[in-house]
């Protein structure tokens, strides 16, 4: 079974229905321990940073998928769920970085304002750099964001994408895989890439 977290944030109907459609059995919980009894986790997310790691902390969530990651089991982020497994955020209404969960070194950072450049980034973009077998070099996704992370480990880096600078739009580090862009909204694209992701474990 694949677990949904459930923070009180998050596009949970479509990443449910994406997963029944590739066959999956999936359920969306906002119970810990049954992050620790699925077979994967899935970490979703649409919103602001501070009120998803408050959420996530008030719930006990952010210690089941501490203990998820600790266990070794596959974790997938999807956007916001992306940027909170780094160290801090940008985001936020203070000079102070917001803390993510810190299991992958980086920082999320605002896409940088550029002339005929619109932020937030909302539309298709082609994937390229592409490493491993999850992505298809030049396949375009479905991104909505005006942050990105910025690995301290640039290794980790599977695939990027370009608005206006080259960004992230996913990374892969053990059990961890996780990607900027919505694969639950990507069509055909987005549902290759997550098949693929089942059958890597």
């Amino acid at each position: 079974m694949i677990a949904i977290v459930d923070y009180g944030m998050g596009n949970l109907a479509s990443v449910y229905k994406a997963m029944l459609y590739i066959g999956q059995d999936a359920a969306v919980t906002s119970n810990p321990e049954d992050l620790l009894a699925a077979d994967a986790v899935v970490l979703p997310g649409v919103g602001a940073i501070s009120a998803a790691m408050a959420n996530l902390s008030a719930s006990g969530l952010s210690d089941g998928l501490l203990e998820t990651i600790h266990r070794q089991k596959p974790l997938l982020g999807i956007c916001l769920g992306m940027q909170m497994l780094f160290d801090t955020s940008e985001e936020g209404q203070s000079d102070v970085p917001v803390s993510g969960l810190g299991v992958l070194r980086g920082n999320v950072v605002k896409l940088p304002a550029l002339p005929s450049i619109k932020i937030p980034h909302m539309g298709w973009n082609q994937l390229v750099e592409t490493k491993g077998s999850l992505f298809e070099e030049g396949r375009a996704v479905y991104f909505v964001h005006s942050y990105c992370a910025v690995p301290s480990d640039a290794s980790i880096i599977t695939s990027k994408a370009h608005h206006g600078v080259f960004f992230t739009a996913s990374v892969q580090k053990d059990n961890i895989c996780a990607m900027q862009f919505h694969p639950e909204k990507s069509g055909e694209a987005g549902l290759a890439i997550l098949r693929a992701w089942v059958r890597s474990f």
